[in-house]
């Protein structure tokens, strides 16, 4: 399957794995990477520049085939340094940055003169558009099912890809909402060359999280996510857990007086992590978007690939074709 994105990503299939916080380790990249999409390396899961390094020569182990590293820039108490991060990676000889969060046009010289392709992660057709007008090589559009941050405007998939397809030129991902076949077919309909998905690669053989927290994500339906963090502007869809739904009742009570502080340690990224590798799935905060409602297995990478290629070839072939 030829697009835009598979041409300047170098892989098989235009898919490619979201970059997950906690989970975007290299043996989940590499098996993506080896099932024909594009494995991504979440830089901010490594503590240090330096183990970020380390994880791209591990992943190399496991693969041959092209893999990208995922670098979201977000205000942080503790400050960060993005910059090393993003060397790290360009010295390593990665070709594909996935960029999230804030504008990547600080590091876009950098990642020029190492001829790295960036992909920009966006909610918003504005923010695709500015971040087409610095260079990027394309843009990865957030619909609002999306788990994570997906903006404060609230559009779907089915209004942000076309509105997003309609005055964009560059390759465009479609992100948020995606897990199977059909909705690929879908996606691509609406103008996207490829498709990006997170969740439903967290249920997958090979994602580095318990099984338990797999397991929620197959028992959840579509309703069994929340929305924390609206009060403050900086929105997160997360799976509906007890601290969760503890933290919408607390943000209800406070309403306009709400403070971060009165949240804080429940939604400590220390203890979302705690939940994936121990399998807990009540002790923090973790992301799951929407589509947890239409995973029903838990797959390997390379047969998840394989069903959802080939369902869209048939959506194209038996439903759509027919039809003209």
């Amino acid at each position: 399957m030829k697009t835009r994105i598979t041409e300047l990503l170098g892989t098989r299939y235009p898919i490619v794995q979201g970059g997950m916080q906690n989970v975007g380790y290299a043996d989940l990249a590499a098996a993506v990477s080896n099932a024909g999409a594009l494995g991504i390396i979440t830089a901010l899961t490594q503590p240090t520049p330096e183990d970020l390094e380390r994880e791209i020569r591990r992943c190399r182990e496991m693969t041959d085939q092209p893999f990208g590293v995922n670098l979201t820039i977000l205000p942080t108490i503790k400050p960060v340094p993005y910059e090393e991060y993003a060397r790290v990676a360009c010295e390593a000889g990665i070709k594909v940055v996935e960029t999230a969060g804030r504008n990547p046009e600080p590091f876009m010289l950098l990642f020029k003169e190492y001829g790295v392709h960036v992909v920009h992660k966006c909610t918003s057709v504005r923010h695709a558009l500015k971040a087409e007008s610095i260079g990027v090589a394309a843009v990865s559009v957030d619909g609002f099912e999306c788990a994570g941050h997906p903006g404060e405007d609230d559009i779907p998939n089915l209004v942000l890809l076309p509105a997003a397809a309609a005055k964009l030129k560059i390759p465009m991902l479609a992100s948020g909402g995606i897990g199977t076949g059909a909705q690929m077919a879908a996606c691509l309909a609406l103008g996207a060359d490829g498709i990006n998905m997170g969740t439903r690669f967290m249920a997958t053989k090979e994602a580095p999280i318990h099984d338990n927290i797999k397991q929620a994500i197959v028992a959840a339906s579509e309703l069994d996510t929340a929305l924390i963090f609206r009060p403050l502007r900086n929105t997160a869809r997360v799976h509906k857990n007890a601290v969760a739904v503890k933290v919408r009742e607390i943000e209800q009570e406070a309403g306009k007086d709400l403070d971060f502080e009165m949240i804080r340690d429940m939604v400590a990224g220390t203890r979302g992590k705690v939940a994936l590798s121990e399998g807990d799935v009540d002790y923090g905060i973790w992301t799951s978007g929407m589509v947890q409602g239409l995973i029903h297995s838990i797959p390997s990478c390379e047969a998840l690939v394989q069903e959802i290629i080939a369902d869209c070839q048939k959506v194209i072939r038996e439903r759509l074709s027919p039809l003209v």
